[in-house]
């Protein structure tokens, strides 16, 4: 027995039956030419501040829906489909905008006419809109268009050192996952404007359709969430009091490209929450994040430091074009697998070596992970590292995710009259699928676009959605469904006008607040 199957066997049943997930999806709100739709966040979807499923991430343009938690992937599929059916029978009588389906964004604007997310005037509303602001100065706003899935996952009797275990073996192991689902090979031109990038045109007379050959993700590569100043960051994630003091750091101690930038321009008019080299703690990029629920107004370190990690939000999972809500309920299942295996697998300390290393790997994998023979570093004994290729690293993971799947299905109950193979099923055709590249969602993406869009990429994606929101709209949808979702997005505007009066009321003013908040003693 391997050691993994023997600390798979300590977890009896019912704590597999406690596994919880749920989804973040980010999309676009786009027009049907392929641009991006400049409207305001539409108000009959409810306040994007204080609705617990339809908010909005970086832009007024970018819708995020959240699922709640659940017990399976199938009752989280069903509440991610059900939240798209309200918001796109909401969008058809407002005007003729679309989801973009597809991560890498669809035609944009000049980069100071992307739209922030607006909040309202509350003090948490403003700073929401400062802090976008910030990321904008500091990055560009093209960067924060990029849309993507988030996985949450959760399973009893994991403590802080497990949940960290788990984190370092992910991160030595996303790879796999950029593999098996990335599906943004390609960008529209407008992405990549006045910058350098490196890329190629997909086809001659396509020059405004630019991809890499072999690309996975290039969200998850150098023209995605990446920074500069963050890489100087060295975070260690060998238990939460290292990772909490990494951001402690950044969170605290000036950087001066930032300075330069100040708090406020000579207007008077705010250009970021603070000058540190992350505002806050959300604006640490990374694959895997540890997690907690907050309570009102608490800093989000705080909460890992006073009360431990509660779950872990996977963060490197691309929009899949193919799929109506961009994620499939096997892959869903894969994730379990993969995660589980993470947790289990034997986790050695990282070092900034192995941290440099994995950051090389992350990237050979979304610029090329599609390459015949592609060779990434793996850390061995004594922080040694050696080349081996994609594929044999990856089958290696997948044939020890085995047992897991088989234990997953048996705690999980029967199908049909006989055993389940639910988890089996996924974990077989992800080995299957990285053993023909032609069938990755990369590959698929390429080869769809050459052979029904004449080489377009915002052609693909047009279409794609245009599909999605008729599969969509052509769905049962009951009264008592309407009548749920738009008490809930009453009930939200409700809530964010009670939180503007209570902010009014108490005549704390923003630049007051901001400094409270802010305040290094709420970190710990």
């Amino acid at each position: 027995m391997t050691l993994i199957e023997d600390r798979l066997a300590q977890i009896d049943a019912p704590r597999l039956a406690g596994m919880r997930r749920g989804v973040e999806k980010e999309s676009l709100r786009a027009l049907p030419s392929g641009g991006l739709a400049l409207t305001p966040h539409p108000a009959a979807l409810g306040s994007p501040l204080t609705h617990a499923n339809i908010t909005t991430d970086y832009s007024e343009s970018q819708l995020e829906l959240i699922t709640g938690v659940h017990a399976d992937a199938e009752g989280c599929l069903a509440e991610l489909t059900e939240i798209h059916q309200f918001v796109y029978r909401t969008m058809a009588p407002l005007g003729d905008e679309r989801l973009w389906v597809g991560s890498m964004p669809c035609g944009l604007p000049t980069d100071e006419t992307i739209p922030l997310g607006r909040y309202g005037a509350s003090n948490i509303g403003r700073a929401k809109s400062v802090y976008r602001m910030g990321l904008g100065l500091r990055y560009g706003r093209r960067m924060q268009t990029i849309s993507g899935i988030h996985y949450n996952w959760s399973l009893p009797g994991v403590g802080n050192d497990g949940y960290f275990g788990l984190i370092r073996n992910f991160r030595r192991h996303s790879f796999l996952l950029l593999v098996l689902f990335g599906a943004s090979p390609a960008v529209c031109g407008s992405f990549v404007a006045g910058r350098e990038h490196g890329l190629v045109p997909f086809a001659p007379d396509q020059t405004h359709t630019l991809h890499l050959p072999h690309a996975t993700s290039l969200r998850m590569g150098r023209l995605g969430y990446q920074s500069e100043a963050q890489s100087k960051l060295a975070v260690s994630y060998n238990s939460l009091e290292s990772y909490a003091a990494s951001l402690h750091e950044a969170l605290t101690r000036p950087y001066p490209p930032y300075e330069a930038i100040g708090i406020r321009n000579l207007g008077g008019e705010y250009n970021q929450l603070a000058t540190t080299l992350l505002q806050i703690e959300n604006e640490f990029y990374g694959t895997i994040r540890p997690k907690r629920v907050i309570r009102s107004g608490e800093r989000p370190l705080h909460a890992l430091r006073e009360r431990g990690v509660e779950y872990v939000e996977v963060r490197c999972m691309d929009l899949d074009p193919f799929e109506p809500v961009g994620i499939a309920a096997p892959t869903m299942r894969l994730l379990d697998v993969f995660l589980l295996h993470c947790l289990l697998a034997p986790s050695p300390p990282d070092t900034p070596g192995e941290i440099a290393a994995l950051g090389r790997n992350q990237q050979r994998t979304a610029a090329a992970g599609r390459q015949p023979g592609l060779k990434l570093e793996r850390p061995g004994p004594g922080g040694t590292l050696r080349e081996v290729t994609l594929v044999e690293w990856g089958e290696e993971i997948l044939e020890q995710c085995r047992p897991i799947a088989a234990r997953l299905d048996a705690a999980f109950g029967v199908h049909g009259g006989g055993p389940a193979t639910h988890y089996r099923d996924a974990l077989a055709a992800a080995a299957a699928a990285l053993a023909a590249p032609a069938t990755l969602p990369s590959a698929r993406v390429l080869a769809t676009m050459q052979h029904d869009f004449a080489g377009s990429y915002t052609g693909f994606i047009r279409a794609m959605a245009e599909q999605t929101r008729a599969r969509h709209m052509a769905l049962p949808w009951s009264r008592e469904q309407q009548a749920r979702y738009e008490a809930a997005a009453l009930e939200s505007l409700m809530r964010r006008q009670a939180i503007e009066a209570a902010d009014a009321a108490s005549g704390v003013d923003f630049e007051t607040w901001r400094r409270a908040y802010l305040d290094p003693a709420r970190l710990a």
